[in-house]
């Protein structure tokens, strides 16, 4: 089993390693098994499995649902749970308690935290729970960012760079850095002693995480920072397709898929 020790050491050894989101049992086994090291649980689930126009409208009962599936299918990689909007905002009391809910019913060994929550990370560190940090953009602020827009640029990366710092310091064990400047992203990494995740990052990161949906190419419109390494919707339309036109034609099922 992968643990944030690893992830550490990996830092120091100048070693880079990828991470991806999983939302469900066979495509957690997928990924395990080709050696992804760290499994998202993210609530990226919102836009890319259960049709929400943006992270917002998830809830902890779903990010529980499709953890407790991950976590079934991942014998190797370190499952993360990420923490939805409003299950920590309201008071330190629900944060601990989500997150434990996240270890405890959903599986997961680590839980990720947007924003700037360092009381909550300092809390769940003490009981045992690892932080997973979030700075840049936070989708669950798309509100007040304005939309997804890049982070960072120009004053601003002073202000990125200390969230950074300072999240180190409350106990978070690595921080995903999302949608700034790579130069941006280079900086955060050489400043800190935990792993840096990015996407949208730049190059330098200690780590990669991307969308599976973007990945497979089953998003119609991936944003820019993601990369389709498949052409899934359209292998799945010629497949499905295909099926239609034997079932209407009679050729499906042939003897080879019928019982005597």
């Amino acid at each position: 089993m992968i643990t944030i020790h690893d992830l550490c050491a990996w830092k120091a050894e100048g070693r880079r390693f990828p991470i991806l989101t999983a939302y469900d049992f066979p495509t957690a086994q997928i990924l395990d098994g080709a050696g992804i090291p760290v499994l998202l649980v993210g609530d990226s689930v919102g836009r890319n499995v259960l049709g929400y126009a943006n992270e917002l409208p998830v809830t902890m009962e779903e990010i529980l649902h499709h953890t407790r599936a991950v976590a079934r299918g991942a014998e190797r990689a370190m499952v993360v749970g990420d923490m939805p909007f409003m299950s920590f905002q309201a008071s330190l009391q629900d944060g601990v308690r989500n997150a434990g809910r996240l270890i405890k019913e959903g599986g997961a060994q680590a839980v990720k935290i947007e924003g700037l929550q360092l009381d909550l990370i300092h809390r769940l560190v003490d009981i045992g729970i690892p932080v997973m940090a979030h700075v840049g953009l936070t989708p669950q602020s798309v509100y007040g960012l304005g939309g997804y827009k890049v982070q960072g640029r120009g004053e601003a990366a002073q202000k990125v760079l200390d969230q950074a710092v300072s999240l180190e310091k409350a106990g978070a064990f690595a921080i995903v850095l999302e949608a700034m400047p790579a130069e941006l992203g280079q900086e955060i990494t050489g400043s800190l002693q935990i792993p840096t995740i990015g996407i949208g990052a730049g190059p330098h990161c200690d780590a990669q995480v991307l969308v599976i949906n973007d990945l497979l190419g089953l998003n119609e419109k991936p944003p820019k920072l993601a990369k389709a390494y498949a052409n899934l919707r359209e292998e799945i339309a010629r497949a499905v397709t295909a099926f239609a036109a034997e079932v209407e034609a009679g050729t499906f099922p042939d003897e080879e898929h019928s019982y005597s």
